[in-house]
């Protein structure tokens, strides 16, 4: 009897630990993901601002001024837009996450109730041997 139990648990905390070493990847793999995008979505961000700003401080008179105007809300129209398309990937990425950790969750409990259920069918007929 000691060694069953032995058995059992050893073969529980191996599926856990595979379990735990799973989520922890997806984890890892959909941080990654995340950071790309938030700092692709900055990057170009941080570019198309600069190159803004370089082209205001060319400026000598207040009619260029007065050109340059429109392109400044039109770069902070971009930078909008482009910080909101990267939350919505972000979004998409971490809901995809959540997917996979909810497979991984259903997967263990299956496996965990095969497992019970194949102990008490096994307890069952050695008790009706008897």
């Amino acid at each position: 009897m000691s060694a069953q139990f032995t058995n059992q648990f050893s073969t529980f905390t191996h599926q856990f630990a595979a379990a735990a070493s799973r989520a922890n990847r997806l984890a890892l793999e959909s941080a990654e993901t995340v950071f790309g995008v938030q700092l692709k979505a900055f990057e170009k961000n941080v570019d198309a601002t600069t190159a803004y700003i370089d082209e205001l401080a060319e400026v000598r008179d207040l009619e260029a001024y007065k050109t340059l105007w429109p392109k400044g809300l039109q770069v902070a129209k971009d930078n909008a837009e482009r910080l909101i398309a990267a939350g919505q990937e972000v979004f998409g990425v971490t809901l995809k996450t959540g997917e996979a950790f909810g497979q991984l969750a259903k997967s263990q409990f299956e496996s965990a109730s095969e497992t019970v259920q194949a102990s008490v069918a096994k307890a069952t007929k050695a008790a009706k041997a008897k």
